[in-house]
Protein backbone atom coordinates (compact mmCIF):
# COMPACT_ATOMS: atom_id res chain seq x y z
CA UNK A 1 0.00 0.00 0.00
CA UNK A 2 1.14 3.59 -0.90
CA UNK A 3 1.74 5.32 2.38
CA UNK A 4 3.66 8.66 0.58
CA UNK A 5 2.69 10.46 -2.59
CA UNK A 6 5.00 10.38 -5.91
CA UNK A 7 7.24 12.88 -6.86
CA UNK A 8 6.25 15.18 -9.41
CA UNK A 9 9.29 16.19 -12.46
CA UNK A 10 8.42 18.97 -14.92
CA UNK A 11 11.01 21.00 -16.55
CA UNK A 12 13.71 19.14 -14.84
CA UNK A 13 12.77 19.86 -11.39
CA UNK A 14 11.65 17.97 -9.19
CA UNK A 15 8.80 18.14 -6.33
CA UNK A 16 8.64 16.27 -3.71
CA UNK A 17 6.08 14.76 -1.69
CA UNK A 18 4.78 17.75 0.97
CA UNK A 19 6.25 20.12 -1.27
CA UNK A 20 5.22 23.03 -3.43
CA UNK A 21 7.22 25.05 -5.91
CA UNK A 22 7.26 27.50 -9.26
CA UNK A 23 8.54 25.53 -12.02
CA UNK A 24 8.83 26.41 -15.94
CA UNK A 25 8.93 24.55 -19.41
CA UNK A 26 11.13 26.57 -21.75
CA UNK A 27 9.97 26.83 -25.56
CA UNK A 28 11.30 29.18 -27.33
CA UNK A 29 12.55 32.83 -27.72
CA UNK A 30 11.39 36.34 -28.91
CA UNK A 31 13.52 37.73 -31.54
CA UNK A 32 14.98 39.88 -29.73
CA UNK A 33 16.24 36.53 -27.70
CA UNK A 34 14.32 36.89 -24.89
CA UNK A 35 13.02 33.25 -23.38
CA UNK A 36 9.45 32.45 -23.04
CA UNK A 37 8.39 29.56 -21.06
CA UNK A 38 5.21 28.17 -19.65
CA UNK A 39 4.82 28.79 -15.76
CA UNK A 40 3.62 25.52 -13.87
CA UNK A 41 2.61 25.66 -9.77
CA UNK A 42 2.90 22.18 -8.30
CA UNK A 43 1.26 21.58 -4.98
CA UNK A 44 2.24 18.06 -3.87
CA UNK A 45 0.61 17.04 -0.75
CA UNK A 46 1.77 13.91 1.26
CA UNK A 47 -0.56 11.50 1.39
CA UNK A 48 -1.27 9.87 -1.84
CA UNK A 49 -4.12 11.01 -4.12
CA UNK A 50 -4.96 11.95 -7.67
CA UNK A 51 -2.78 14.12 -9.54
CA UNK A 52 -5.28 16.82 -10.74
CA UNK A 53 -3.82 19.25 -13.73
CA UNK A 54 -6.38 22.70 -13.96
CA UNK A 55 -5.01 24.70 -16.30
CA UNK A 56 -5.85 27.89 -18.46
CA UNK A 57 -4.85 30.58 -21.61
CA UNK A 58 -4.18 27.67 -23.58
CA UNK A 59 -5.48 30.59 -25.89
CA UNK A 60 -3.75 33.62 -24.95
CA UNK A 61 -7.00 36.00 -24.99
CA UNK A 62 -9.39 33.99 -22.87
CA UNK A 63 -8.54 35.68 -19.45
CA UNK A 64 -11.32 34.28 -17.74
CA UNK A 65 -9.96 30.96 -16.66
CA UNK A 66 -6.57 32.78 -16.50
CA UNK A 67 -8.01 35.00 -13.26
CA UNK A 68 -9.71 31.69 -11.72
CA UNK A 69 -6.20 30.12 -11.43
CA UNK A 70 -4.74 33.49 -10.37
CA UNK A 71 -7.34 34.00 -8.11
CA UNK A 72 -6.82 30.07 -6.66
CA UNK A 73 -3.37 30.79 -6.38
CA UNK A 74 -3.74 33.92 -4.04
CA UNK A 75 -5.70 31.69 -2.28
CA UNK A 76 -3.84 28.62 -1.56
CA UNK A 77 -6.76 26.94 -3.01
CA UNK A 78 -4.64 24.71 -4.82
CA UNK A 79 -2.97 23.36 -1.46
CA UNK A 80 -4.68 19.79 -1.05
CA UNK A 81 -4.45 17.08 1.64
CA UNK A 82 -3.73 14.99 -0.65
CA UNK A 83 -2.83 14.11 -3.96
CA UNK A 84 -1.49 16.84 -6.13
CA UNK A 85 -2.44 19.98 -7.89
CA UNK A 86 -0.78 21.14 -11.33
CA UNK A 87 -1.90 24.91 -11.96
CA UNK A 88 -1.14 26.51 -15.38
CA UNK A 89 -2.50 30.26 -15.11
CA UNK A 90 -1.39 30.48 -18.94
CA UNK A 91 -0.38 27.83 -21.28
CA UNK A 92 -0.31 30.04 -24.68
CA UNK A 93 2.05 32.77 -23.20
CA UNK A 94 2.61 34.16 -26.84
CA UNK A 95 -0.79 34.94 -27.54
CA UNK A 96 -1.43 36.14 -24.10
CA UNK A 97 1.37 39.05 -24.65
CA UNK A 98 -0.52 39.79 -28.30
CA UNK A 99 -4.21 39.68 -27.14
CA UNK A 100 -4.42 36.64 -29.42
CA UNK A 101 -5.94 33.48 -29.44
CA UNK A 102 -2.99 32.31 -31.71
CA UNK A 103 0.35 32.60 -31.72
CA UNK A 104 2.33 34.68 -33.66
CA UNK A 105 2.48 32.47 -36.68
CA UNK A 106 -1.13 32.19 -36.78
CA UNK A 107 -1.33 28.61 -35.93
CA UNK A 108 -4.05 27.92 -32.70
CA UNK A 109 -2.05 25.68 -30.19
CA UNK A 110 -5.29 23.70 -29.25
CA UNK A 111 -5.18 22.51 -32.83
CA UNK A 112 -1.67 21.01 -32.75
CA UNK A 113 -1.76 18.61 -30.12
CA UNK A 114 0.03 16.28 -29.80
CA UNK A 115 2.76 18.10 -31.80
CA UNK A 116 6.33 17.58 -32.93
CA UNK A 117 9.39 18.33 -31.82
CA UNK A 118 11.19 20.40 -34.31
CA UNK A 119 7.09 21.69 -35.79
CA UNK A 120 5.93 25.17 -35.99
CA UNK A 121 6.15 27.52 -32.70
CA UNK A 122 1.88 25.83 -32.16
CA UNK A 123 2.89 22.26 -32.78
CA UNK A 124 6.48 22.68 -30.24
CA UNK A 125 4.17 23.89 -27.40
CA UNK A 126 1.70 21.21 -27.70
CA UNK A 127 4.04 18.57 -27.95
CA UNK A 128 6.29 20.46 -25.22
CA UNK A 129 3.66 20.18 -22.79
CA UNK A 130 2.42 17.17 -23.38
CA UNK A 131 5.20 15.03 -22.66
CA UNK A 132 6.17 16.90 -19.93
CA UNK A 133 2.26 17.34 -18.07
CA UNK A 134 0.12 14.67 -19.18
CA UNK A 135 2.35 11.29 -18.50
CA UNK A 136 1.77 12.63 -15.01
CA UNK A 137 -1.89 13.71 -13.97
CA UNK A 138 -5.11 11.67 -13.52
CA UNK A 139 -7.66 14.42 -14.41
CA UNK A 140 -7.47 17.85 -16.30
CA UNK A 141 -9.61 20.23 -16.10
CA UNK A 142 -9.13 22.52 -19.25
CA UNK A 143 -10.65 26.17 -18.55
CA UNK A 144 -12.00 28.64 -21.56
CA UNK A 145 -13.99 31.29 -22.98
CA UNK A 146 -16.18 32.00 -26.00
CA UNK A 147 -14.23 33.49 -28.75
CA UNK A 148 -14.10 37.05 -29.93
CA UNK A 149 -17.19 38.56 -28.28
CA UNK A 150 -19.21 35.56 -28.28
CA UNK A 151 -20.28 35.07 -24.51
CA UNK A 152 -20.76 31.53 -23.04
CA UNK A 153 -22.75 30.60 -20.11
CA UNK A 154 -20.70 28.47 -17.87
CA UNK A 155 -20.77 25.68 -18.91
CA UNK A 156 -18.73 22.16 -19.04
CA UNK A 157 -18.18 20.19 -21.94
CA UNK A 158 -17.10 16.38 -21.74
CA UNK A 159 -16.35 13.19 -24.36
CA UNK A 160 -19.27 11.43 -24.60
CA UNK A 161 -17.26 8.35 -25.36
CA UNK A 162 -15.70 8.70 -21.75
CA UNK A 163 -17.59 7.80 -18.44
CA UNK A 164 -14.86 9.27 -16.21
CA UNK A 165 -15.03 12.54 -18.10
CA UNK A 166 -18.80 12.66 -17.07
CA UNK A 167 -18.16 11.30 -13.87
CA UNK A 168 -15.79 14.25 -13.35
CA UNK A 169 -18.65 16.86 -15.10
CA UNK A 170 -20.60 15.73 -12.90
CA UNK A 171 -18.27 16.19 -10.04
CA UNK A 172 -17.33 20.18 -11.37
CA UNK A 173 -21.46 20.73 -11.53
CA UNK A 174 -21.00 23.27 -13.76
CA UNK A 175 -24.64 25.54 -14.36
CA UNK A 176 -24.91 23.67 -17.97
CA UNK A 177 -23.45 20.55 -18.65
CA UNK A 178 -23.22 18.33 -22.18
CA UNK A 179 -21.21 16.13 -24.16
CA UNK A 180 -19.08 17.47 -27.29
CA UNK A 181 -17.67 15.37 -30.34
CA UNK A 182 -13.59 15.17 -30.06
CA UNK A 183 -12.02 18.22 -32.12
CA UNK A 184 -9.14 17.12 -34.26
CA UNK A 185 -5.56 18.35 -32.57
CA UNK A 186 -7.14 19.23 -29.47
CA UNK A 187 -5.92 19.22 -25.72
CA UNK A 188 -9.16 16.85 -24.75
CA UNK A 189 -8.40 14.47 -27.60
CA UNK A 190 -4.91 14.45 -26.74
CA UNK A 191 -5.98 13.50 -23.23
CA UNK A 192 -8.22 10.88 -24.39
CA UNK A 193 -5.73 9.06 -26.71
CA UNK A 194 -3.86 9.07 -23.40
CA UNK A 195 -6.83 8.17 -21.31
CA UNK A 196 -7.10 11.07 -19.32
CA UNK A 197 -10.52 12.06 -18.60
CA UNK A 198 -10.66 16.16 -19.30
CA UNK A 199 -13.32 18.64 -18.79
CA UNK A 200 -13.60 21.92 -20.80
CA UNK A 201 -15.17 24.66 -18.51
CA UNK A 202 -16.17 27.74 -21.15
CA UNK A 203 -17.68 30.96 -19.57
CA UNK A 204 -17.41 34.80 -20.07
CA UNK A 205 -16.09 36.48 -23.76
CA UNK A 206 -12.62 36.99 -24.70
CA UNK A 207 -10.66 39.73 -23.38
CA UNK A 208 -13.27 40.82 -20.69
CA UNK A 209 -13.46 39.27 -16.94
CA UNK A 210 -16.78 38.34 -16.21
CA UNK A 211 -17.18 37.68 -12.25
CA UNK A 212 -19.93 35.22 -12.31
CA UNK A 213 -18.54 33.06 -15.06
CA UNK A 214 -15.23 33.19 -12.28
CA UNK A 215 -16.83 32.51 -9.49
CA UNK A 216 -18.40 29.33 -10.84
CA UNK A 217 -15.25 28.15 -12.22
CA UNK A 218 -13.20 28.86 -8.84
CA UNK A 219 -16.33 26.84 -6.88
CA UNK A 220 -16.30 24.17 -9.69
CA UNK A 221 -12.59 23.40 -9.31
CA UNK A 222 -13.38 23.59 -5.55
CA UNK A 223 -16.20 21.10 -6.04
CA UNK A 224 -13.82 18.43 -8.08
CA UNK A 225 -11.14 18.91 -5.19
CA UNK A 226 -13.82 17.46 -2.29
CA UNK A 227 -15.92 14.91 -4.73
CA UNK A 228 -12.23 13.36 -4.94
CA UNK A 229 -11.34 13.60 -1.18
CA UNK A 230 -8.24 15.66 -1.64
CA UNK A 231 -9.55 18.48 0.79
CA UNK A 232 -11.91 18.23 3.68
CA UNK A 233 -15.41 19.13 3.21
CA UNK A 234 -19.04 18.32 1.59
CA UNK A 235 -19.57 19.07 -1.67
CA UNK A 236 -22.85 20.94 -0.56
CA UNK A 237 -20.68 23.31 1.35
CA UNK A 238 -19.10 24.64 -1.83
CA UNK A 239 -21.68 27.63 -2.38
CA UNK A 240 -24.60 25.13 -2.47
CA UNK A 241 -25.48 24.66 -6.04
CA UNK A 242 -28.15 23.63 -7.63
CA UNK A 243 -27.82 20.12 -9.67
CA UNK A 244 -26.20 21.06 -13.25
CA UNK A 245 -28.37 21.18 -16.14
CA UNK A 246 -27.79 18.61 -18.87
CA UNK A 247 -28.11 19.21 -22.50
CA UNK A 248 -28.81 17.97 -25.94
CA UNK A 249 -29.38 19.07 -29.40
CA UNK A 250 -27.60 22.01 -30.09
CA UNK A 251 -27.61 24.76 -32.72
CA UNK A 252 -26.62 27.92 -33.70
CA UNK A 253 -28.92 31.20 -34.67
CA UNK A 254 -27.47 33.12 -37.42
CA UNK A 255 -28.39 35.95 -38.86
CA UNK A 256 -30.79 36.63 -41.42
CA UNK A 257 -29.28 39.66 -42.49
CA UNK A 258 -26.18 42.22 -42.12
CA UNK A 259 -27.93 45.39 -39.91
CA UNK A 260 -27.39 45.59 -35.91
CA UNK A 261 -28.24 42.52 -33.67
CA UNK A 262 -30.38 43.27 -30.76
CA UNK A 263 -31.19 40.77 -27.94
CA UNK A 264 -34.05 40.58 -26.21
CA UNK A 265 -33.49 38.16 -24.11
CA UNK A 266 -30.20 37.30 -21.23
CA UNK A 267 -27.89 34.52 -21.68
CA UNK A 268 -28.47 31.26 -19.89
CA UNK A 269 -32.04 32.01 -19.83
CA UNK A 270 -34.82 29.38 -20.59
CA UNK A 271 -36.53 29.35 -23.33
CA UNK A 272 -40.10 28.30 -25.12
CA UNK A 273 -40.27 27.64 -28.76
CA UNK A 274 -41.04 30.53 -31.09
CA UNK A 275 -40.17 32.86 -28.27
CA UNK A 276 -38.45 36.30 -29.73
CA UNK A 277 -34.83 36.28 -28.59
CA UNK A 278 -33.70 39.28 -30.72
CA UNK A 279 -33.84 41.66 -33.84
CA UNK A 280 -31.65 42.50 -36.91
CA UNK A 281 -32.28 45.89 -37.58
CA UNK A 282 -31.06 47.76 -40.50
CA UNK A 283 -29.54 51.25 -39.54
CA UNK A 284 -32.19 52.97 -40.95
CA UNK A 285 -35.08 51.11 -39.10
CA UNK A 286 -36.79 50.60 -42.24
CA UNK A 287 -36.64 46.94 -41.95
CA UNK A 288 -36.86 44.76 -39.08
CA UNK A 289 -36.36 40.59 -38.59
CA UNK A 290 -37.28 39.30 -35.68
CA UNK A 291 -34.54 35.57 -34.52
CA UNK A 292 -37.57 32.95 -32.94
CA UNK A 293 -36.43 29.91 -30.50
CA UNK A 294 -36.82 26.94 -32.97
CA UNK A 295 -37.20 24.91 -30.02
CA UNK A 296 -37.55 24.96 -26.36
CA UNK A 297 -34.37 25.23 -24.42
CA UNK A 298 -31.65 27.47 -22.97
CA UNK A 299 -29.19 30.43 -24.45
CA UNK A 300 -25.87 29.14 -23.77
CA UNK A 301 -23.62 31.56 -25.80
CA UNK A 302 -24.83 35.23 -26.80
CA UNK A 303 -23.32 37.12 -29.57
CA UNK A 304 -22.10 40.60 -28.01
CA UNK A 305 -20.93 42.31 -31.41
CA UNK A 306 -23.45 44.83 -31.91
CA UNK A 307 -22.83 45.10 -36.00
CA UNK A 308 -23.53 41.74 -38.06
CA UNK A 309 -23.25 40.47 -41.49
CA UNK A 310 -25.68 38.21 -42.69
CA UNK A 311 -24.89 34.21 -41.56
CA UNK A 312 -22.55 35.63 -38.68
CA UNK A 313 -23.54 33.44 -35.55
CA UNK A 314 -25.35 35.58 -33.16
CA UNK A 315 -27.11 32.84 -30.63
CA UNK A 316 -26.52 29.19 -29.21
CA UNK A 317 -29.25 27.60 -27.93
CA UNK A 318 -29.43 24.11 -26.69
CA UNK A 319 -32.56 21.72 -25.75
CA UNK A 320 -32.60 19.92 -22.68
CA UNK A 321 -31.36 16.10 -22.67
CA UNK A 322 -34.29 13.50 -22.27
Amino acid sequence: MQIENKTIIIGGESVMPGKSRFVKITIDRLPTGTLIDIPVYVFNAKKPGPVVLVQAGLHGDEVNGVEIVRRMLHDGSFKVDTGAVIAVPILNIFGFIHYSRDVPDGKDVNRSFPGTKSGSMASRIAYNYLNEILPQIDVAIDLHTGGGQRHNFPQIRYTKEDQNSAALAKMFNAPLTFTSKLIKGSFRNAAFRLNKPAIVFEAGESMRFDEYSIQEGISGVNRVFVALEMMEGSVDDVNKPKPTIHLETRKWLRSPTAGIFIPSILNGSKVEKGTVLGIVSDTYAKKTKQIKAPFEGYIICLNHQAVVNQGDAILHIASVEL
